[in-house]
């Protein structure tokens, strides 16, 4: 890719095909250098790096992201492009995060007063990886996202159930799954100092994310 005729680099803070995806817990050191670089989602950085944590220690075939965020703070590209929302946060989920295949449901809850952004994330792994290897790398990975995006954090324990020969999972496109299903389940609240109110999480940890693309792109030079 080559870098923009202006010189200037460009960190694409919407769902955008400008430059590869990029989480910082994840994957920035690779892309340190590139013109453009296009931070995908909210949902994408917030599961994006589970997603990743569980692939680090077993092959993830399947990933799906229930994400919820209050209607107050999904503002109308949220709106208008659920679709490209959509599409660009299993992108991320393949491409950065290492599952084959991915869904993602996008809910706008409408409560009054508003909740604060909840993610669950849902990952298929063949055979029975270790279980404290796995809650491990996620709890590891926790903490690289809470470095920049304090509001960040695992609401319960990593969650596992094993699903065997005789008793499968069952999922219409595939047809039975046997193996491992871990699921971690995640609040995103925005930052006391961030000047957001809490149930803006899904905004701040966008605007987390691009401040440490910027600070690390400026060490790098």
């Amino acid at each position: 890719m080559r870098t923009p005729p202006s010189g200037v680099r460009v960190v694409d803070l919407c769902p955008s095909a400008s430059g590869p995806h990029c989480v910082p817990a994840v994957n920035l050191d690779k892309h340190l250098h590139a013109p453009n670089l296009n931070i995908a989602t909210c949902a994408a950085q917030a599961a994006v790096p589970i997603v990743a944590a569980v692939a680090r220690v077993g092959s993830v075939s399947y990933a799906e992201v229930v994400s919820s965020v209050a209607a107050r703070s999904a503002g109308p590209e949220i709106r208008t492009a659920v679709d490209t929302f959509i599409e660009t946060t299993n992108a991320a989920v393949r491409t950065v995060g290492g599952a084959r295949r991915a869904r993602t449901v996008l809910v706008l809850n409408p409560a009054d007063p508003p909740v604060l952004m909840r993610t669950t994330v849902y990952c298929l792994v063949g055979g029975e990886p270790d279980h404290r290897a796995v809650e491990e790398s996620v709890v590891e990975m926790v903490d690289r996202v809470r470095d920049y995006a304090p509001g960040y954090r695992l609401t319960q324990r990593v969650q596992f159930a094993t699903f065997t020969g005789a008793r499968p999972l069952w999922i219409p496109e595939t047809g039975a799954f046997v193996g491992t299903r871990v699921t971690a389940l995640l609040e995103v609240a925005a930052a006391a100092d961030s000047g957001l109110p809490a149930h803006a999480g899904n905004i701040d940890i966008i605007n987390c994310a691009a401040a440490r693309i910027r600070e690390c792109i400026g060490r790098a030079g």
